[in-house]
Parts: C-alpha cells; sequence; structure tokens
C-alpha cells in the first residue's frame, strides 16, 4: 500500500467514526463541525450523514466549443460523440452553461472553488505579480471529498498549481500544471508506449498557420501523428488513450485493495484534448474523408477575408491582436484545424467511453454522479481566430455540461435551458455527496434542475477577461431579453467599443450599435452596472465602467475616490 492510499483510508477512517457518534440523533449531525484541515481548521462544513454517499466521475476536456456538442450547431450533426450523448441521454444537458473566464487556469481556479476567481491569467504568459495558481488557503472542493471520507483520486492536466491539488489528492498525485501535454517528458506515459513497442511521435502533416507577412511560417497547431520512424501511430499511444487506460487502472486498483467497498470514490480525469496541438493517430482515416466532403469555414471568416483581415469599427483591438498572432489567412488550412479538432474530439469521446464501459462492467456506474464538461469553448475559425482569448464571445463562454445523477436519482434525458456556470458545479456535486460548506460560493446547487428540469432563468453571471495573447480587464453579462433570445454584453477595458451578442447566433455579429438593440444595450449596461456595482471584488471595473458609461447609468453621487470616512 503507497503512502497516498494509506493517508485517504486513514483519513476517511478518522472521519468515519466520527460519524459513528453524528449519526446518533439528526440534531448533532447538524451541530457537528468538520474540516478539511483539522489542525488549522480550515475548510469548515456539515455532513448529513444519511445513507451512503455516491461515486462521483468527473471529467473534464479542455476547449470544448458548442460546434462539437450543442443541438444548434448545424456543424454538430456531423460529429460523432456517442459517449457523451449516452451521458445526456442517462441525464440532464444543460444547453446553456457558460464558464467565468475563457482561459484555462482561471476557469478551473473559478469552479474548483466554486467562487469567481482572482486567477486571471495563464502560468506561461502572464507578468510577475499576476495570480495564476490558486493560493495556499483557498479551498477545492474536492478537499472537502477527502474530508468526509472518499477516496479522491485525479489524472491528468492541473493548471491551477500543484500544491492544492497535492491538498486534494495526496502527495502521489502527478497532475501536470502547464497548458500543454507532457507527450515527451511524461516519464510514465513513455514507458507506456514503450510497453506498446511504439516509438514517441513526429508530425506526418502539421498544420501551421501564418506571421503578420502571410508567408513566413507562424503558429503550429498540430496535427496528424506517426512514429519516429514514420510507421502508423496507434490510437492506443496516444496520450488522451493513456490517461483513460490509467484512470481505468485506478478504479480497478480502489476496488482491488478494498478502498471502494468501504469508502465512497471520487476520480477526476482531466483531459488536454481536444486543445491544440493537435495529435491525431491512425485509424481516423476515413472520418476524415467523411469531414472533408461537409467542411466549410465559418461567413465571419469570409467577411474578415473581405476587409483583407484588417479590424472593422465595430471590433475592439484586442481582436485585431489574436487575429494577427493566429494568422489564418488561408481557407484551406482553417478546414485542416476545423477537422483536426473533431477529430481530436471524437478520440476523447472513444475514450470517455472506454472509461464508462468499465464502470459498467465493474457495476459502479448506476451508484455513480457522472459529470462531463470543459473550462471555456473554442472559436473554430469565427473572426478568423481559433482557440480562446482575453475577450467574450458566445463560443468560448458557452461551454458543454452533462450530468447524469446515481441510482434512482437519475432523470433522464433532460434538457435544461435556464443558465448555468461551472460554478454551479462544486455546490451540486458537495451537495449529492451530503456536503455543507460553511464558506461562501458564487455558484448554486443544481440538485433542483437536475431532478424537475427547472432551472433559474433569472441569474446573474458575470464573466471576465485579463492578460493572455494581449491585455484586456474587459467584463460581460448574460441577460435573456423580452425577445426571448439570449444575449452577451461585453465591457472591454481596453477599447472604446463594446459588444453586444446573440447567444443563439451560430456566428455571432457585434449588435451593439444597430438601432434595434439600443434599448436593450444600455439594459445591459445597467444590468452590469448593478452587478459589478454590488460586490467589492469589482470596484476595480465599477471605477472605470461607472464613469465611461455615465450616459447610461443611474445618476449617482458621492466620492468616486473611494475615500473611507470614520464610522
Amino acid at each position: 500500500m503507497d503512502r497516498r492510499t494509506f493517508c485517504s483510508l486513514t483519513a476517511g477512517a478518522l472521519f468515519g467514526s466520527g460519524l459513528t457518534a453524528v449519526n446518533s440523533s439528526a440534531d448533532e449531525s447538524t451541530a457537528q463541525l468538520h474540516f478539511t484541515q483539522t489542525q488549522t481548521g480550515a475548510g469548515p462544513f456539515h455532513a448529513s450523514g444519511q445513507g451512503r454517499q455516491p461515486h462521483i466521475l468527473l471529467i473534464s476536456a479542455d476547449m470544448v466549443g458548442p460546434d462539437l456538442y450543442h443541438p444548434t450547431r448545424p456543424l454538430s450533426r456531423h460529429v460523432q460523440l456517442p459517449a457523451i450523448r449516452s451521458l445526456m441521454q442517462d441525464g440532464t444537458f444543460f444547453a446553456n452553461a457558460f464558464c467565468t473566464v475563457p482561459l484555462c487556469s482561471p476557469s478551473r481556479a473559478s469552479y474548483l472553488t466554486g467562487r469567481y476567481s482572482y486567477v486571471q491569467g495563464n502560468g506561461e504568459r502572464a507578468p510577475l505579480g499576476l495570480e495564476t495558481e490558486l493560493r495556499p488557503n483557498d479551498t477545492i472542493f474536492p478537499e472537502y471529498l477527502k474530508a468526509c471520507g472518499y477516496v479522491a483520486r485525479q489524472v491528468g492536466k492541473c493548471h491551477v498549481g500543484e500544491a492544492k491539488f497535492i491538498d486534494a489528492f495526496g502527495d502521489n498525485d502527478q497532475a501536470w500544471n502547464r497548458w500543454s501535454p507532457p507527450v515527451f517528458d511524461d516519464d510514465d506515459f513513455l514507458a507506456y508506449q514503450r510497453s506498446l513497442g511504439v516509438k514517441p511521435q513526429k508530425y506526418s502533416r502539421e498544420i501551421v498557420f501564418r506571421m503578420q507577412d502571410r508567408r513566413t511560417p507562424g503558429n503550429s497547431v498540430g496535427g496528424w501523428v506517426v512514429q519516429q520512424d514514420g510507421k502508423p501511430f496507434p490510437m492506443e499511444a496516444q496520450y488522451s488513450y493513456y490517461l483513460g487506460k490509467k484512470a481505468i487502472a485506478t478504479i480497478e486498483s480502489l476496488l482491488s485493495n478494498g478502498s471502494i467497498e468501504h469508502h465512497p470514490m471520487y476520480l477526476q480525469l482531466d483531459f488536454f484534448d481536444p486543445h491544440q496541438p493537435f495529435s491525431i493517430p491512425a485509424g481516423f482515416e476515413e472520418r476524415e474523408r467523411e469531414l472533408r466532403r461537409i467542411m466549410t469555414v465559418p461567413e465571419s471568416w469570409h467577411t474578415a477575408e473581405q476587409r483583407n483581415f484588417e479590424r472593422a469599427p465595430d471590433e475592439p483591438e484586442i481582436i485585431d491582436i489574436y487575429r494577427r498572432y493566429w494568422g489564418i489567412y488561408d481557407p484551406k488550412t482553417l478546414i485542416d484545424y476545423r477537422i483536426a479538432y473533431i477529430l481530436q474530439m471524437e478520440l476523447v469521446d472513444h475514450v470517455i467511453g472506454m472509461v464508462l464501459a468499465r464502470l459498467k462492467e465493474l457495476g459502479l456506474y448506476d451508484n455513480t454522479l457522472v459529470a462531463f464538461i470543459s473550462d471555456h469553448g473554442e472559436m473554430d475559425g469565427r473572426r478568423a481566430i481559433v482557440d480562446k482569448g482575453v475577450y467574450l464571445y458566445p463560443d468560448i463562454v458557452r461551454v458543454p455540461m452533462v450530468m447524469k445523477l446515481p441510482g434512482n436519482a437519475s432523470r433522464q434525458h433532460a434538457t435544461v435551458s435556464a443558465p448555468a456556470s461551472l460554478l454551479d458545479l462544486s455546490q451540486t456535486i458537495l451537495d449529492y455527496a451530503g456536503i455543507q460548506p460553511e464558506a461562501k460560493f458564487d455558484g448554486i446547487s443544481l440538485r433542483k434542475a437536475l431532478e424537475t428540469g427547472q432551472g433559474e432563468e433569472e441569474r446573474t453571471l458575470l464573466f471576465f477577461g485579463g492578460w493572455h495573447v494581449g491585455v484586456n480587464f474587459d467584463c460581460g453579462i448574460q441577460k435573456r431579453a423580452a425577445d426571448g433570445h439570449r444575449y452577451l454584453y461585453s465591457y472591454n477595458c481596453t477599447s472604446p467599443v463594446d459588444e453586444l451578442f446573440d447567444l443563439d447566433s451560430n456566428d455571432a455579429v457585434n449588435l451593439i450599435d444597430k438601432p434595434e438593440y439600443a434599448a436593450l444595450r444600455k439594459e445591459m449596461i445597467q444590468h452590469l452596472g448593478a452587478a459589478l456595482q454590488s460586490d467589492p471584488r469589482w470596484v476595480g471595473y465599477w471605477a472605470e465602467f461607472r464613469i465611461a458609461r455615465a450616459q447610461d447609468l443611474p445618476k449617482t453621487t458621492g466620492d468616486m475616490q473611494l475615500f473611507a470616512l470614520p464610522d
């Protein structure tokens, strides 16, 4: 038995022995307080202790745009995702789920803590002094599960700082804390490849965009891979496949050593794919041919081409920065990217299917809460941009969120149209685990929506940006308008151009200057202003916003220097 298993089982046994007394009466269960860190008193929470807690499997993929999965998107009809769609059949699909910040580190920090995050940049690009990792005194929701007797394990990407993952999953956790996958320096993965008799990968066809001169090769976004000796690279040797096998081995180990017999399991499987750079192995040749027959580029790419890829008057400067950064001047290259993106997602789905099938074979699926999410979306060529960034656009703030409930709590094949947030993930999981933290959260439990199909329509959900390829500390808000459509309003701190998008659009355009949307624009500005003013965390945004958009905000009086008067 390794140290991590011993510590997890010991913590579970200690907590379980405490539950014997806690369960003696409902009043005592409510009154007794527990902690994620018993010595410091950090992370106080109550535990219901009622019934057997479900196993929990959280699967996250990186950068999954609505083109891949959302039923309103025409392209999604050509994407084969049988495993994810089976989860939709067995559970609930949140059709209007959103992240808080469309960047990897900030989004992950947000949904792991259940709080709007102070992390506003990825560590690889951020300047000295900008927070890029969670602080030691933050509590992420797996820590509550671990303290409540769960055997907690994690496989894959971290990108919020290893320290918090060690707190939650033990000091043997092997999460990698960077944006790119360790396909060339993960020793365990390389040993796994050698056990298959497979040599490391190299590109046989590489997708490369252009620099600003439109001739010099620029950013590589990966592509199709072969072995170093040119032989076909099998799917079984691809990194996502390896992570799936590792997750299955983790489940099997917990069964074989008796952990699951006495403790519920929490397993977090964090894929890097389908984020670029792509690494498409052998076996997808026919699927590629099928996709090439139907693939086009978005209309907004053609619109950008007609302007010679120069910034439009209704675009903020940050969009021009990203468009020049990516350099997508050739439609054929963009088609290659869009096809590769789909193929990479289909590979992820295949691996998810492997994990779910093994859960079923082991008799664990029915009593497991399974959730599938992504940290943010993807532009997929719209506005001549791919990836994501520090701007707000429907396709990068929208995320997939599917939950399959355990046992007889399941409500099959339901779709909830009310807005949901990745902020809600922690509260929902802890709710079903019978855990009530004392901390303040920005999300809500989605239990009612999962069990009745009815969500909360009138919610204030905020969006933010920060530092990435460019700098744009933007902020925004979503709202369903009187016309029945959902809209996204974005205030860009680094530009005089605001943006207003129809969240239900397939290729959204900026509606901010259209006369027919003038009243909605003012309503959204006031909605955002009220939200910023109400929370001291957003005083930095409010300090500028109240001046820049004063003509559309209610008149206020008072000291704008925030001078503090004595009580």
